[in-house]
C-alpha cells in the first residue's frame, strides 16, 4: 500500500509582502498552468496596491529575477503603471552587463580551443538560452565554466595569458589538497573582481555527493550564445547540478526555482535517467523538495514521470513546507550556522550519506585552517587537528 503524503503547503507562509508576492506572480507567469489572461489580472491587481517601487527592483536583483519581472509588468502595456520606468532601466543595465559577458565568455572559449582545453560553461548566458531563448532574460553575475581537475593548472595559465589572476593564492600543497576537498576556483582582471569561476566539483567533497565529472563532459549539448556554438551539460544533467546547488544555498533565490520550472517542463527531459541518478547519489530527498518549493512558490506543476520516480516522502513535504516560508526574507541563510549543517544531513535520505557528511566536516581542511597557521609541508596532514579545533572552538561558544 503506498504511503500517505501530507498536503504541501499552498502559500509560501507568513512572509507577505506585496513586493514579494509581485516577483512570484511575476515568475509564475513562465512555470504554472494558468492562463495568460489570469496571470495579467492577477498582476493588474498587485499592482494596485501601494509599492516601494526604490526596494523593488533591489528585491528582484536580489532574488536574480530583474528580467522577468519587467518582461511580465511590460506584458500588461498601458495598464502598467509608471513605475516600471526604474525596472526598464535595470533591465537595460543587466543587458549591456549580459552582452558584455557574452562577448568576454567567447574570447575565452576561443583561446582555450586554440590550446585544445575542453570545458563547459554553465549558468550565466548558456543557461538563459538553453532554457528561455534569450539571454537577456536571465540576470547576469558571472562567468561559470567547469572543467577537470587535472587540467587547472592548464587553465590558470591559460587565463593569465588573458589577464585573469587567482583569486586566492595556494602554495603547492594547498592546490593539491583543495583539488581534493574543494571545487571552485574564482578569477579576477581589470575587467572585474571575480569575473569568472571554474569548477571541478559540483560541491565541496565534504557534501558527501560523489558525481563523476567526465561522465557529465561525455552527456554535454550543444548550445549556440551569440552565434557561437558552445558545450554545456545536459537537460538532465542541469536538473541535478542546479538543484544541488539550489540546496546548498537552501534555495534563497527565487531565479535558481525559475530554472527548476523551466527544464522541468520540457516534454524530452530523461526522468527514468534523473530518478535513477539520484537515488544512486543519494540526493532524492533534495530533488524532491526542489520540485516541492517549485511548486509552492511558483504553482508549477510536478510532471507525472517526475511524481512517480521522485515521490517525495514526509520528510521532503515537511522540509519544503519549512523552508517555502523562509525565501522572501531578506537576510541570507547563514551557511556556516550548526542549523545549516543540520539542514544538509536531513536532505539526505540515506543514513550512510550522513555519516559520510559528518566525518568529512570534521576532517576535511580547508581555506579558513591555513589562513589561521601557516604549517610546513611535511607538516601538512596536522591541519586535519585544526580543523577539529576550530570546530570544538565553535561548539564552546554555543
Amino acid at each position: 500500500m503506498p504511503e500517505t503524503v501530507p498536503e504541501i503547503a499552498s502559500t509560501p507562509g507568513a512572509q507577505c509582502d506585496v513586493e514579494w508576492t509581485l516577483l512570484q506572480a511575476a515568475c509564475s507567469a513562465n512555470a504554472s498552468l494558468e492562463s495568460s489572461s489570469q496571470q495579467k489580472n492577477r498582476l493588474r491587481g498587485l499592482l494596485e496596491n501601494r509599492l516601494n517601487w526604490e526596494s523593488l527592483p533591489q528585491l528582484a536583483e536580489r532574488h536574480g529575477v530583474g528580467p522577468l519581472l519587467y518582461k511580465a509588468v511590460s506584458s500588461l502595456g498601458s495598464d502598467a503603471p509608471a513605475g516600471p520606468s526604474l525596472l526598464q532601466q535595470h533591465y537595460q543595465t543587466n543587458l549591456h552587463r549580459t552582452l558584455f559577458l557574452a562577448r568576454e565568455l567567447i574570447r575565452i572559449l576561443d583561446h582555450f580551443d586554440s590550446l585544445a582545453i575542453d570545458v563547459l560553461p554553465y549558468k550565466g548566458v548558456a543557461l538563459a538560452e538553453m532554457l528561455y531563448g534569450d539571454i537577456a532574460m536571465r540576470q547576469a553575475g558571472d562567468i561559470d565554466l567547469l572543467i577537470r581537475p587535472q587540467d587547472l593548472t592548464r587553465i590558470r595559465h591559460a587565463l593569465a595569458e588573458l589577464g585573469y589572476k587567482p583569486h586566492e593564492q595556494f602554495s603547492e600543497a594547498e592546490e593539491r589538497a583543495y583539488l581534493r576537498s574543494g571545487y571552485e576556483c574564482a578569477f579576477d582582471s581589470n575587467l572585474g573582481r571575480n569575473l569568472l569561476e571554474v569548477q571541478w566539483a559540483l560541491q565541496p567533497r565534504f557534501y558527501a555527493v560523489d558525481f563523476e565529472m567526465e561522465s557529465l563532459f561525455r552527456r554535454a549539448v550543444t548550445v549556440c550564445v551569440a552565434s557561437r556554438n558552445m558545450k554545456t551539460p545536459s537537460l538532465e544533467d542541469l536538473f541535478l547540478i542546479l538543484s544541488l546547488h539550489a540546496a546548498k544555498h537552501v534555495w534563497g533565490r527565487l531565479i535558481w526555482l525559475c530554472d527548476i520550472s523551466q527544464i522541468q517542463k520540457l516534454p524530452a527531459l530523461k526522468w527514468d535517467w534523473i530518478g535513477e541518478t539520484a537515488h544512486s547519489l543519494g540526493i532524492a530527498r533534495i530533488l524532491q523538495v526542489t520540485l516541492l518549493l517549485t511548486k509552492i512558490v511558483l504553482g508549477a506543476p510536478i510532471p507525472a514521470p517526475a511524481e512517480k520516480l521522485l515521490r517525495p516522502d514526509q520528510a521532503a513535504v515537511a522540509l519544503a513546507n519549512e523552508i517555502a516560508p523562509k525565501l522572501g526574507n531578506r537576510s541570507p541563510h547563514d551557511v556556516e550556522s550548526f542549523s545549516y549543517f543540520h539542514l544538509m544531513m536531513r536532505l539526505r535520505e540515506r543514513k550512510a550519506d550522513r555519516v559520510r557528511f559528518l566525518k568529512r566536516l570534521a576532517f576535511t581542511p580547508g581555506p579558513g585552517e591555513w589562513k589561521s597557521i601557516r604549517l610546513p609541508a611535511p607538516l601538512f596532514p596536522m591541519y586535519r587537528l585544526v580543523r577539529l579545533a576550530r570546530l570544538a572552538g565553535r561548539v564552546a561558544k554555543l
